[in-house]
């Protein structure tokens, strides 16, 4: 694989910035395309088969990246990719990250992070995985973070189903639950909102699943990161940060204990070669939805109904008017 530029600084020094932050020397499009290669195999688990877009740093991380979800003309002829669809309607070839030379494929072209569908490419229509996006307000404390996570593994555990903690590489944790792809993406972002609930009911000072803003507390948990064509963060991935945080796999021993900046470009090789990956054994963990399906039922037996799908999706059935709660009052 060849790399032009390789000296591009895609994350500057503390010294450069502004704001002081960053590592103590610059990281360049080589260090990034070096520590894909330290951490092929591993990250590889988690985006083999799987569509993507690309979120291109063109400028490094300090400028605004662009997201390009189709794969150019010009793509070499070994390049894997799948045809999705999106809600919309419209259709894209995007890539499908199979092997090493496909990541170091993607950073020539300046992607720093690698943002999968949660389906595989023999079916496009039905998740193998249900992403759990536990996403902190600006205030919220990073040990709350940690405590909500416990409580989405007890819910878990309660309904059947094995998740498998990251950091985000930013603020938030994901858990990760593989499962059997027998549900559409309506079917699996309804497990995933009564998922949420559940948490919501468990620790309502800590987590919420409100949708707008102004109603949110603490850590929301963002079940329609479960909708078509949503995608997170892979494991392994380095995050757009000042220091080049990854989104790193934990056990849910290290959880309660993890350090977001403990876990960098830097620092996540060594901690990969020295005791594996966490999520090794992932796909041997697919289940079933129906017990959280089941608790779906039950809230809208009681009257819970759908939640507010995102913006870019035609109104559903159901679904509750899309205006700001504090707007509705006032008409």
């Amino acid at each position: 694989m060849r790399l032009s530029s390789p000296s591009k600084v895609f994350f500057p020094a503390a010294a450069d910035r502004d704001d002081g932050l960053g590592p103590e020397r610059a990281i360049t499009k080589l260090d990034l395309a070096e520590y894909y290669v330290a951490v092929a195999d591993a990250a590889v688990l988690h985006l083999r088969e799987r569509p993507g877009s690309l979120k291109r740093f063109v400028d490094g991380v300090t400028k605004k990246p662009f997201f390009q979800k189709r794969v150019p003309d010009s793509a070499p002829d070994w390049l894997q990719t799948a045809t999705v669809k999106f809600p919309s309607g419209r259709e894209a070839r995007e890539l499908v990250v199979n092997d090493g030379a496909h990541l170091i494929w993607a950073v020539q072209l300046g992607v720093v992070d690698f943002n999968p569908w949660p389906v595989r490419r023999a079916d496009l229509d039905h998740p193998d995985e249900l992403r759990v996006d536990l996403d902190p307000q600006p205030d919220v404390p990073w040990n709350d973070v940690r405590k909500v996570a416990m409580v989405v593994k007890d819910v878990l555990d309660d309904h059947g189903l094995v998740g498998f903690p990251k950091t985000s590489g930013s603020r938030g944790i994901h858990v990760n639950v593989r499962i059997e792809p027998k549900w559409d993406f309506t079917g699996v972002r309804r497990a995933a909102l009564a998922l949420a609930r559940e948490v919501e009911r468990r620790v309502p000072e800590l987590a919420t699943s409100k949708w707008w803003k102004e109603e949110r507390h603490g850590v929301f948990l963002d079940y329609n990161q479960n909708a078509r064509d949503r995608t997170v963060a892979s494991a392994w991935s380095v995050r757009p940060t000042p220091d080049a945080r990854v989104s790193m796999p934990l056990t849910w021993d290290q959880v309660p204990d993890a350090e977001l900046g403990d876990f960098r470009l830097d620092t996540v090789p060594a901690l990969l070669a020295a005791h594996g990956d966490p999520h090794a054994a992932i796909d041997e963990h697919a289940g079933s939805l129906e017990q959280l399906l089941d608790l779906s039922r039950r809230d809208e037996e009681q009257g819970l109904g759908d939640a507010p799908w995102p913006p870019n999706f035609a109104k559903q059935k159901g679904e509750p008017k899309r205006v700001q709660p504090s707007r509705a009052k006032k008409e």
